[in-house]
């Protein structure tokens, strides 16, 4: 698991992270970076890259934040991904394992995520870690 809060490994963040949203992603390079650097320097953030054999297989993005709806801290997971072809090698159970413990050890009380509504294949995989179906999504853009 690659740690990642310098400016420095920002750039190394960026280069390959955007490997998984090379066609998702259309917002102008120079936003993009900044945002992930916000990331990096939030103490509330994390951001984390599964390598191995100098490869990266996955990334994983989130918050940390406290709420009524749980009661205390909880960790609230936006982004988790892994290369398509990677997809069934455990490489995301890997990355929700790193997830679950620093939770833990930071006292959450829940991990939660949102998943796309055509991503059934997710879904279940996200049913068999554990989670379970508790609401539906909203989005409105500013």
């Amino acid at each position: 698991m690659s740690y990642l809060n310098s400016y420095q490994k920002g750039a190394i963040f960026y280069q390959k992270h955007k490997l998984f949203y090379t066609t998702y992603n259309t917002y102008e390079e120079a936003t993009v970076r900044q945002v992930y650097q916000k990331v990096l320097d939030d103490e509330n953030s994390f951001a984390w890259l599964y390598e191995e054999n100098g490869v990266c297989r996955g990334f994983c993005h989130g918050d940390y934040f406290q709420t009524f709806w749980m009661s205390g801290l909880t960790c609230y997971v936006s982004t988790l991904i892994t290369r398509e072809e990677d997809r069934g090698k455990g490489y995301g159970k890997k990355l929700l394992d790193f997830v679950s413990k620093e939770a833990r050890e930071r006292g959450c009380k829940a991990i939660t995520l949102d998943s796309g509504l055509p991503r059934t294949a997710a879904h279940g995989f996200y049913e068999h870690y554990g989670f379970e179906k508790s609401c539906y999504g909203f989005e409105m853009f500013l």
